[in-house]
């Protein structure tokens, strides 16, 4: 599962959201949906911008957290995946 830091790196420098669409010219709406974690896809500009403006580095902002439960039940060639011990 892939987690969106934004709410956290905005609380580390006590910024708002409205702050954030200031300094990046990215429109608030956007910024909401990216704090609230409520996005499937991200423009990589707006990624880039944001990490200039809270001087950051993307693995900073984005991380990729194990699924409880495993999303992948084949392998390439179409057979079950053997189980996980």
């Amino acid at each position: 599962m892939i987690r969106i830091l934004l709410s956290s790196r905005l609380g580390d420098r006590k910024w708002s959201q409205a702050d954030l669409a200031r300094k990046t010219g990215i429109r608030p709406t956007t910024i909401n949906e990216l704090y609230h974690e409520m996005v499937d896809r991200v423009n990589l500009d707006h990624l880039d911008l944001i990490c200039e403006a809270l001087d950051c580095s993307l693995d900073e902002l984005i991380v990729r957290e194990p699924n409880p439960e495993p999303r992948i039940v084949h392998t390439i060639n179409g057979s079950p995946k053997p189980p996980e011990k």
